[in-house]
């Protein structure tokens, strides 16, 4: 194992927990043994545990005391109780444990339920690091920008957001068009948030990214041997968004043969899952989104006509960043303000050439390039001031006046850097400087040992 995977064993029968250590010594774990419930709480602000294998009764008290506080510091706990202590076992479980084992404990199963427990524990992070990204890249849903073209979006989405205030029964279908980047998914958002079900779910569907062979599947669902994959059944996005908003992000790549059938759902708001005879009532809110013309491809037979007429009954167009450069400069200083505030930074001023540059530079990436470049900025610069070498801009642009007046040398250092990449930066200084001490370097970032072999693990950095 790359990265030993550390249990602490809190248990109070010195045999067993000798058996136990050796076994999963062998297994390939780093494994530590308290007695008691004061030791293990010593011991886990010590050894940094990823599981804990915890008794329910101690000498000094009763193991749920210690629970709550493992599973605060992101550490899967295994619970051991013996005949009669069932009611523990269900408590354990309702406040958080990943599994409870009856003693005696067969040791094979406890490696088992520790394999289960590495599995859900991962997932879990997986799913907490992705609702912090997502939480970070829709911070407050705001659509930042005071141009004519930006106050006509949002006048938009406010008179859209009152037809379905209406009560319509129902709501009518928005198509979003815009280049990449413009912050399509922000409008779609942001008119979720405007209507009066925005505490009902949000579904948000790339047609681009789905594999052919699954999308059906995806936006459908299925039934249990509906095709040679299909273990069980499962309701698809379309059921998914139940009353709320689905967001069907890049239209113009979905496939003609499940066009058919997405038009079929939006005319009788009716959904068949794949291999079922029965029909279930859509009643979610449909807003599409496409950088393609769509128009075009309906005349080059790419887009079928009578779908493309269905979304098109209520549209909104995204400006491009180019067209809208002091939004550009507003847009800076609020991504600038979000990567300080995510990471902890000072807060740093765009300086005079810095904000020339980011006026001057025509955006071909729109709103998407300008806050990775701004994030990147902030996280690499050394200086209270962001200046115009930070943004590290490529020299050549369609805007030919763009370095007029203005001195700047590129250099081998100013290659474009993404937040991911910025992020593995991060890990690695942090593992550097910690003499490749993955305990240390989650301490200094000020995360979790399990989150941070996570993280290391997503961008394939090895201590």
């Amino acid at each position: 194992m790359s990265q030993q995977v550390r249990i602490l064993l809190v248990e109070d029968e010195i045999l067993f927990a000798r058996a136990v250590s050796k076994r999963l010594q062998k297994a390939g774990y780093d494994c530590e043994h308290a007695e008691s419930i004061l030791d293990g709480r010593a011991l886990a602000r010590q050894f940094m545990p990823d599981i804990a294998l915890l008794d329910m009764r101690l000498p000094d008290g009763n193991g749920l005391d210690l629970l709550a506080e493992f599973i605060a510091k992101g550490i899967a706990v295994i619970v051991m109780t013996a005949f009669g202590e069932v009611s523990d076992a269900v408590n354990a479980m309702k406040q958080g444990a990943t599994d409870y084992l009856k003693k005696p404990v067969d040791l094979e199963e406890l490696l088992l339920a520790i394999k289960k427990a590495e599995v859900s524990s991962k997932l879990k992070h997986q799913l907490d690091y992705s609702r912090q990204r997502n939480a970070h890249e829709t911070e407050g849903v705001e659509m930042v920008g005071e141009s004519p073209a930006m106050l006509s979006v949002r006048m938009q989405v406010g008179r859209i957001a009152q037809l379905v205030a209406i009560g319509e029964s129902v709501p009518p279908t928005v198509l979003i068009n815009g280049e990449t980047g413009t912050g399509k998914d922000v409008a779609a958002r942001l008119l979720h948030q405007s209507c009066a079900n925005s505490d009902r779910p949000f579904v948000h569907v790339d047609c681009a990214s789905l594999p052919a062979e699954l999308i059906e599947s995806e936006l459908f669902g299925h039934e249990k041997g509906a095709f040679t994959s299909a273990q069980g059944t499962r309701s698809g996005l379309i059921e998914a968004a139940e009353d709320g908003t689905l967001f069907l992000d890049e239209i113009g790549e979905l496939p003609l043969v499940l066009q058919a059938k997405l038009l079929n759902v939006l005319e009788r708001r009716m959904v068949r899952r794949v291999g079922s005879t029965k029909e279930r009532p859509v009643h979610a809110r449909f807003v599409a989104a496409t950088n393609r013309d769509l128009h075009e491809m309906v005349l080059e037979g790419r887009f079928r006509s009578d779908l493309y007429y269905r979304l098109n009954v209520l549209t909104i167009m995204m400006p491009p960043l180019r067209e809208r450069n002091d939004d550009a400069v507003m847009l800076s200083r609020h991504f600038a303000m979000q990567t300080e505030r995510r990471y902890g930074l000072p807060k740093r001023k765009f300086s005079a050439d810095a904000i020339d540059m980011i006026r001057r530079y025509d955006w071909p990436g729109n709103v998407r390039e300008l806050r990775h470049q701004i994030s990147r900025a902030v996280l690499l610069s050394a200086g209270d001031e962001i200046t115009a070498r930070d943004l590290a801009l490529p020299l050549l642009s369609n805007n030919p006046a763009m370095m007029a007046g203005m001195e700047f040398s590129a250099t081998a250092s100013d290659a474009r850097v993404t937040l991911d990449v910025a992020e593995k930066m991060l890990i690695e200084n942090a593992l550097k400087q910690s003499s490749n001490n993955v305990s240390e370097a989650a301490r200094q970032l000020g995360i979790t040992r399990m989150a941070m072999r996570y993280r290391m693990e997503k961008h394939g950095i090895k201590a």
